[in-house]
């Protein structure tokens, strides 16, 4: 069995691990890069939610480094500029930038060429065991089992596979956050269609079993509500799945089939409505998108809180914003509480390494902390700043032989900050945050 040696190996191309295996390589460590699927990007590329945020927060940004790097280097090829600051201070607080999903995954591919990162498509670990200064991976790949040496793992599987695949505990809630299965609707007006109607048939239908309202997503008082959303937005980032967990592999299958089942059950139910004759589907996410599986159990836990309350962690490496955003399938769907103003919440190291593990770091939304932080910290550009950061503490621990949290934290700042990574201040300026949000909403 032929066996390859690295100083790291990220499992999981998506937002959080390219940016880990450039960051890596960059800072000189050879990297293997390893994703189940044939092409990097992860939720943004394959579950379609190609809205990427928060990079911006009171007016300033907050988040930079690779991941903005990459966003940039997309929109360039789209022909289009990233936002200002000033631009996006009066968006919502939940704002995000959207690529063309296409084109972000041939530019991670085009970076993981030119930093000389080994990528390796089509293939998941099976097992990984501790042996004595390096770890050893078996990797299932389409040709059969290959073995792979590293020195530093970093788990960005957004599920925390590879650390429980090690034997070290991860936390999951009994009831999971409904996962969203993207697709796009077009061939109909909603201008022409008598939207009362549309709601005693929706009720109709909610009535003869035919659907949940649930199953619609979320927002909205009344009773089709959700149907009238979905139809405005032609599908997209519209429904839930509900009572699913998305853990292991029979779930994920049970997620996406029944993903797929209720896509088509609207579709037809849609044809035989007045003013759908010419419906169609335009375009539907290779799989479902799932916001919640298992957490790693870390060195530190962060609580809402602590998100909440903006808490300045010690060895904070990266700054996540964005609202409580706790998807459920109960009441309206939705619990939604903004941040306040002057709030910016800080990543601290413990939460990305595992318990009672070393040479072992995780990034995305798989890290430490309860339910409602969870909600927050788990969207693209926060899981990208993670991702960064578990790629300088990687690289500085293969290079030094020191286990991720024996590295001063000077030292990562400073590659962090080399490759223009932002790093969390304690002394934020929370007064210059409010005045820059008070001024933005004049």
């Amino acid at each position: 069995m032929k066996e390859n040696i690295y100083d790291i190996i990220v499992v999981g191309a998506g937002t959080a691990g390219v940016v880990a295996a450039l960051q890596a390589s960059r800072a000189g460590a050879k990297t293997l890069l390893i994703e189940k699927y044939g092409i990097p990007g992860g939720t943004i590329t394959m579950a379609g939610v190609n809205g990427i945020g928060v990079f911006f927060a009171c007016g300033k940004q907050i988040i930079a480094g690779i991941g903005w790097e990459l966003v940039v280097k997309t929109l360039a090829v789209e022909g289009k500029q990233p936002p200002s600051p000033e631009e996006i201070a009066h968006l919502p607080l939940q704002n995000s930038i959207r690529v063309n999903t296409a084109l972000y995954a041939m530019i991670c591919d085009q970076q993981l060429n030119l930093a000389d990162i080994d990528t390796l498509y089509h293939a998941m670990p099976a097992e990984v065991r501790r042996e004595e200064n390096d770890w050893t991976l078996l990797i299932c790949t389409k040709n059969g089992l290959s073995q792979y040496r590293g020195r530093v793992l970093i788990d960005c599987t957004g599920d925390a596979n590879l650390v429980q695949i090690a034997g070290y505990n991860v936390i999951s809630q009994p009831v999971l956050q409904p996962a969203t299965y993207t697709f796009h609707l077009q061939g109909y007006d909603l201008k022409t269609l008598n939207e009362e109607k549309l709601r005693i048939a929706y009720q109709n239908a909610i009535n003869n079993n035919l659907f949940r309202d649930e199953e619609f997503g979320w927002a909205g008082k009344d009773l089709g509500d959700r149907l009238i959303r979905l139809l405005r937005n032609h599908g997209n980032n519209a429904i839930h799945l509900c009572g699913f967990n998305a853990s292991d592999s029979k779930g994920k299958t049970n997620l996406d089939i029944a993903g797929r089942n209720l896509i088509l059950k609207i579709f037809r139910w849609l044809q035989s409505q007045p003013g759908f004759e010419q419906i169609e589907i335009s375009s539907i996410a290779t799989e479902c998108g799932v916001r919640e599986t298992a957490v790693i159990e870390g060195k530190k836990y962060i609580t809402v809180e602590d998100y909440e309350q903006g808490r300045f962690w010690p060895d904070a490496l990266c700054y996540s914003f964005y609202p409580i955003d706790l998807h459920t399938c109960e009441g309206n769907g939705l619990i939604y509480r903004p941040l306040d103003h002057g709030i910016l919440p800080t990543i601290p190291r413990g939460a990305m390494l595992p318990k009672k593990s070393s040479f072992l770091i995780a990034a995305g939304r798989h890290i430490s902390g309860d339910r409602e932080a969870n909600s927050a910290f788990r969207v693209t550009a926060s899981c990208m700043a993670m991702g960064q950061a578990a790629g300088a503490m990687g690289a500085l621990s293969a290079k030094t032989a020191k286990d991720p949290e024996e590295l001063s934290l000077e030292s990562i700042k400073t590659l962090l900050a080399e490759h223009n990574a932002i790093i969390p201040k304690e002394k934020f300026l929370k007064r210059e945050c409010f005045i820059n949000s008070y001024s933005s909403r004049k």
